[in-house]
């Protein structure tokens, strides 16, 4: 079997990464911070132009047609630039569950403009406490009681609230939706959402593997330039040692996300516990590099001025989004308490392993 990813998977991730190269650099966020607006408008139109918003959306529905595995790298390249932009959470979440309820006509109405590129989807989902990008959205979708909910952004009242991350916007609904914005049952529309979480963790993890990875290459470029007792921090053993094991712990959590992404579909116990594993993972791995990056800085990893500080704070509010610590442990224990173990459950898959 090859695991490796195929060319056309690499390119498409290429392409974004050169896109956030040129466009998601630190500059640009501090740009954008400092004026306060929710999106940077020619960096969200160059993202749009790439056509991926109906990615994970079947072609008969009007999307591409592809898998979890085409979206991870993607996702971990936005992770790595930061992208404040809802990209991640429209192409891996919002929009798949959109098309899964495209049989209600009014669904079907804003899927054609999302996959348009039109507007984006924010989402209510009961896994977070908040809904990321509502006032930016075109549409919004609400989990709330027994019923799932299409809402106008304009009919709806938000509360704004707090996060550690500056580019994350926050909100509370002020009310309970309108009944008559219901377009389905939350029973009937159970394993569509139950998808939406599992896609809505791996995305995470995988931004946040990605989150990993550019802090440990901000404290490696800091550490060359540095110089203390003349010469560069980064030749000391006890910097590089730090470097080192925080690299040794990315590299361990970014089969357990792409191996995550390769099963996501198959939707069992098993598929699951791999998700929950590579959130896991990806989020220790973002914490100790991130804090690692902020330590090689020395005291000024502290301010405002070290680029460190946006993707700590990403990192942060990432590694509960999409299910907390706890959440993920339990279904990690789930599956190996009450389901096979061995070599040959590696690749196991209900029901024929239960």
């Amino acid at each position: 079997m090859d695991f490796r990813f195929a060319e056309e998977q690499q390119m498409m991730a290429e392409t974004v990464r050169g896109l956030l190269a040129d466009l998601c650099q630190p500059a640009d966020l501090r740009r954008l911070m400092q004026s306060g607006d929710a999106r940077d408008d020619i960096r969200w139109s160059a993202l749009v132009e790439l056509g991926l918003q109906g990615a994970l959306v079947l072609e008969d529905k009007g999307g591409l047609g592809l898998g979890a595995a085409d979206v991870v790298l993607i996702a971990e390249a936005c992770g790595h630039a930061g992208l404040p932009e809802p990209l991640v959470e429209n192409v891996g979440v919002t929009v798949p569950l959109l098309a899964d309820l495209a049989k209600e006509p009014r669904a079907a109405a804003v899927l054609e403009r999302a996959l348009a590129g039109e507007i984006t989807v924010a989402l209510s989902h009961p896994a977070n406490p908040f809904i990321a990008d509502a006032d930016t959205g075109g549409a919004l979708l609400v989990v709330d009681g027994d019923a799932v909910h299409l809402c106008e952004p304009d009919g709806t009242a938000f509360v704004r609230q707090p996060s550690v991350d500056p580019f994350r916007r926050l909100f509370t609904l002020a009310g309970r939706p309108d009944p008559l914005t219901a377009i389905a049952t939350v029973e009937e529309t159970r394993g569509a959402l139950d998808a939406a979480l599992d896609r809505g963790a791996l995305f995470a993890a995988a931004q946040l593997l990605g989150i990993a990875q550019r802090a440990v290459d901000l404290a490696v470029a800091y550490a060359k330039e540095r110089s203390q007792f003349g010469k560069p921090i980064g030749s000391y053993q006890a910097v590089k040692h730090l470097l080192a094991t925080a690299q040794v712990k990315i590299e361990f959590a970014r089969p357990a996300v792409y191996a995550a992404a390769a099963e996501c579909a198959n939707a069992d116990a098993f598929s699951r516990a791999r998700i929950s594993h590579a959130k896991l993972a990806a989020s220790e791995a973002a914490d100790l590099a991130c804090r690692t990056a902020v330590q090689v800085h020395g005291a000024m990893g502290y301010s405002w001025e070290v680029d460190v500080h946006f993707f700590l704070k990403r990192a942060l509010a990432l590694s509960s989004w999409w299910g907390d610590r706890r959440f993920h442990l339990d279904r990690v224990a789930h599956r190996t308490f009450n389901l096979p173990l061995g070599a040959e459950h590696t690749f196991a898959r209900e029901p024929a392993h239960a």
